[in-house]
């Protein structure tokens, strides 16, 4: 069914039973069908709030991935944004454009996505908006709680401090990289944690909490527009500068396969990669062995050191090539 013949009505109706499991048992008060939500924040916790905006053909690409699979990647967006933060997740709010073109069943099937991964991470889905609109896109609002003294910002960092990274980096735009240019090589099991990573990425909430409970780390943010990029943006909001050892950053084996196999530079996906949503920690550097361990041990993967925060601003790449400005090869929203 078309989307001029939809009704607002019957499609809140029909959305409101996809995402009512979502807010069983949860602080949401009041939910889907009235002018706004309510819900009941915890007494002890500060309110985090974030809203990421994706676009079709910007941010996703409907040829290349299903409904469900932009629902998910939508809220997954904003989660890992909320782990940054050190932050766990309450609930969140949709707006969704849908162009004449739209079909019933693709908006059905966006939520049943959203819905999905709401449910593996203890988030209600309160509430939002459908608009008529000349391109597709998702607009979601999510809302966190935290503890004041565990929230962490990306303006912490310190000379001397261990930057690190919580996994390996690049798959997912090695991902996307095979949907568009070789989709030949999409289909081949040896890639498809590669499209995953692209279609269904994962938020790290779980080593968000950890870390962000720790008076060891100093600074936190996830890695959405690529190390280079966001290694850059920690270090201007923090006023320190860094050293990065490319023999260091975790490339995933995906990424390096598929850079294997066209010729391409591995280090286009470890330092140009986004929206891995990993995240970027600065550490003490007296800590790190023992926040890394603790990290291991809980989620049994390396805490991956990548460089050190140094008293100058100058952000800069160490490899076998010797020592050179690291200039921002990521993903950049308003290129």
């Amino acid at each position: 069914m078309e989307a001029t013949s939809l009704t607002e009505d019957r499609l809140v109706q029909a959305i409101a039973g996809i995402v009512a499991s979502t807010a069983r048992g949860k602080k949401l008060r009041l939910g889907i069908g009235d002018d706004a939500a309510a819900w009941k924040a915890a007494r002890s916790a500060e309110s985090v709030i974030t809203t990421d905006a994706l676009v079709e053909n910007v941010h996703f690409l409907t040829d290349a991935m299903d409904a469900s699979d932009v629902g998910w990647r939508a809220l997954a967006s904003n989660l890992s944004d909320i782990a940054a933060m050190g932050a766990r997740p309450v609930l969140a709010t949709v707006a969704l454009g849908v162009p004449r073109s739209a079909q019933e069943g693709w908006i059905l099937d966006c939520y049943r996505g959203m819905a999905e991964l709401a449910k593996r991470t203890g988030v209600a889905i309160a509430g939002g908006d459908i608009v008529r609109a000349p391109a597709l896109f998702v607009s979601m609002t999510v809302v966190g709680e935290v503890r004041p003294s565990n929230r962490k910002t990306r303006a912490g960092a310190r000379p001397g401090d261990v930057f690190a990274v919580t996994g390996r980096l690049g798959a997912s735009r090695a991902g996307v990289e095979l949907l568009m240019d070789r989709p030949d090589l999409a289909a081949d099991p040896a890639f498809a944690a590669a499209v995953a990573a692209y279609r269904r990425p994962h938020a790290r909430l779980r080593e968000g909490l950890r870390l962000g409970g720790s008076t060891n780390v100093h600074a936190m943010m996830d890695i959405s527009d690529g190390l280079s990029t966001d290694l850059r943006r920690m270090c201007a909001a923090s006023g320190v500068g860094a050293v990065v050892h490319a023999d260091q950053i975790p490339l995933a084996a995906d990424a390096a396969a598929f850079a294997a196999k066209t010729r391409r530079d591995p280090m286009r996906y470890g330092l140009g990669g986004g929206e891995d949503f990993e995240l970027l920690v600065a550490i003490a550097a007296r800590a790190f062995r023992a926040v890394a361990a603790g990290f291991e041990r809980s989620f049994k993967r390396p805490l991956y050191a990548v460089g050190t925060a140094t008293a100058n601003t100058n952000v800069v790449l160490h490899d076998a090539s010797g020592t050179r400005v690291l200039e921002p090869t990521g993903w950049e929203s308003l290129a």
